[in-house]
């Protein structure tokens, strides 16, 4: 009742400014959403609810593969033309997104959606912020990190989960001692190790690649001790070799092959629904070796300055972001993990999950959510990542000297940046 009473009085607060609009006949609208799989899916169960909201909309769902989503949206925003209207946007581009002059400002009128920074989880809070103070977009998910691991594996080896938890030195251990009792690597790849140390222990408003003035942060303690963690795991032989999303990693489940996997807390449902579904039972979750806090993905959505819908438009964007009932839906449909707090406290979280050997993970995974930093987020975020991850390739795969390979992927990105500016 109480979140009903907040959202009738959001409702009325954010009509006034287009009264215009509901005095107008009643006529067919049509509203462009442009997304990606499977945020479109979490986009089609809102739909029934804003339906009855809004009877005479259209929703056109324009869906394209992520990547080729993104790069879309860019070529329109810089062109100013082709635009919908109502963007999704995943994390790992908001760095670029949250500069554009091409979306609106969502804390001024009349948005004023300021007022609701309290109710989101801090970290994906300020992912929607530009380093001017715009809000470009708000938070629909988010993906607290998890370290999932396969039970039976580990049971096998003589190991508990703190032999993957305690420390990193322990976790590589841990992987020796599977792979001599299992045959099974321990990860799928040395560079998810990088992945997650150069975004432990983090502070509210630092960045993981940039600091405050733009200034280039890889060649740090950091960066050093996540590519000596990598170097670590490649050389005791625990990692698999392979990429995330291929077909090798998807068989690496498949085959028993690969005991652990770091990524956001929606992995369990990928796992159960697609990835191995036969492995149900023998996995389980547990917090990020020496309590790292970290995050993968995370979806937003933004209204684009050309949009001609913008009052509908923001109108979906609340039932999206700011609607409990909508964000739980998602998340027991799609395992998509609320970003609204008031989501967060659901039941729902202490249900033991199946797959999981009846583990009531939800609860480890809202833990995690709330200690993750509110990270500043850079433009070049993009440039950076895929600099550091080649020099690090260099690094595990010829031997090339750390120190050499961080000296090099600083005066690589400061020249791309350059070359960009």
């Amino acid at each position: 009742m109480r979140f009903l009473g907040r959202f009738a009085a959001l409702w009325l607060w954010t009509a006034l400014p287009w009264a215009a609009l509901a005095a107008q006949p009643v006529q067919s609208v049509r509203l462009t959403v442009a997304t990606y799989p499977d945020l479109d899916r979490a986009l089609k169960v809102a739909l029934p609810a804003f339906a009855r909201l809004h009877p005479q909309v259209e929703i056109n769902i324009v869906s394209l593969a992520h990547k080729d989503h993104h790069t879309a949206m860019t070529t329109a925003l810089a062109a100013g033309a082709a635009l919908p209207d109502l963007i999704a946007l995943d994390i790992d581009f908001m760095g670029k997104f949250v500069e554009s002059a091409g979306l609106e400002d969502l804390s001024r009128p009349p948005y004023n959606a300021q007022v609701h920074r309290g109710e989101f989880a801090k970290f994906a809070w300020a992912a929607g912020i530009s380093r001017q103070g715009a809000l470009r977009a708000l938070p629909v998910d988010v993906g607290p990190g998890a370290l999932f691991y396969r039970h039976d594996l580990l049971a096998r080896a003589g190991l508990d989960e703190a032999a993957l938890t305690r420390s990193w030195p322990d976790f590589i251990e841990a992987g020796r001692r599977i792979r001599a009792s299992t045959g099974a690597y321990l990860l799928a790849n040395a560079q998810d190790l990088k992945d997650i140390y150069i975004r432990a222990g983090l502070q509210d408003g630092e960045g993981v690649f940039f600091d405050a003035q733009g200034r280039s942060l890889v060649q740090t303690a950091r960066f050093q001790r996540g590519f000596e963690l990598a170097a670590q795991a490649r050389a005791a032989g625990v990692d698999a070799r392979v990429r995330v999303w291929t077909n090798e990693w998807v068989e690496g489940f498949r085959r028993d092959a690969i005991a652990t996997q770091m990524m956001g807390s929606w992995l369990g449902g990928h796992l159960k629904n697609w990835l191995a579904p036969a492995t149900a039972g023998k996995w389980r979750a547990a917090p990020l070796p020496e309590g790292a806090a970290a995050a993968w993905g995370g979806s937003f959505y933004a209204i684009p300055v050309q949009s001609h819908n913008k009052a509908l438009a923001w109108e979906l964007l609340k039932l999206l972001a700011l609607d409990r009932t909508q964000q739980l839906d998602a998340f027991r449909s799609l395992d998509a993990f609320p970003a609204l707090l008031s989501a967060q406290d659901d039941a729902f979280l202490a249900e033991p999950i199946a797959f999981l050997g009846w583990q009531p993970a939800r609860l480890q995974w809202r833990e995690m959510a709330q200690r993750v930093p509110a990270v500043v987020l850079d433009r070049y975020d993009a440039v950076a990542d895929e600099v550091v991850r080649a020099e690090l390739d260099k690094v595990l795969n010829h031997g090339k000297d750390i120190a050499l390979a961080l000296s090099d992927a600083r005066r690589t990105i400061e020249r791309r940046v350059r070359r960009r500016a």
